[in-house]
């Protein structure tokens, strides 16, 4: 395993005027890897953040379970697009890397009552689109789209690999 440890940058995620899913994400998780940086030099830092896009409605963290519910019922039998925003800067050099990369889930139709049980069981007020599907919310899904599965949880690992050999990183030597 590869030994790192994790931060919570405080920063605001709200949308600027006109900025598009892409625009956001991309922005944050750059803002997320900067904010890391001031107290961690000669580091690589990952940045991540993920929205949900229903139609044209960016969908962030619902935070609250009536606006999970309405994230879920607004979702059920429909097609949804996450876009999760990656950054790698090396603070060292103030190198940054960073790219947006696209995942689409079809929800399945969702009944009210699996709506319910799925949120008492999973709480996942602070999940893009209210989606944890690291756990029991693959079981809302009828299939997936994308060329890398771990977008879906919100930090793509075949890009970041990448983003890490671009640094000079060997992930097998850690």
């Amino acid at each position: 395993m590869i030994p790192f440890d994790t931060a919570n940058p405080d920063i605001d995620e709200s949308s600027l005027d006109a900025e598009t899913p892409v625009e956001l994400v991309e922005r944050l998780a750059i803002a997320k890897a900067q904010e890391i940086a001031i107290t961690h030099p000669d580091c690589l830092i990952i940045g991540s953040d993920q929205v949900a896009l229903h139609g044209t409605e960016i969908v962030g963290k619902p935070h609250t379970h009536e606006v999970a519910v309405a994230q879920l019922r607004a979702a059920s039998g429909k097609k949804i697009e996450l876009f999760t925003g990656l950054a790698l800067l090396n603070s060292a050099t103030g190198s940054i890397q960073s790219e947006v990369i696209p995942f689409t889930v079809h929800f399945k139709q969702l009944s009210d009552s699996t709506i319910e049980r799925y949120l008492r069981k999973e709480e996942p007020y602070n999940c893009a689109g209210s989606v944890k599907s690291e756990g029991l919310g693959v079981a809302l899904f009828e299939k997936f789209e994308g060329e890398d599965p771990n977008a879906l949880i919100g930090l793509p690992l075949i890009r970041l690999v990448a983003m890490l050999e671009n640094q000079g990183f060997d992930v097998f030597d850690g």
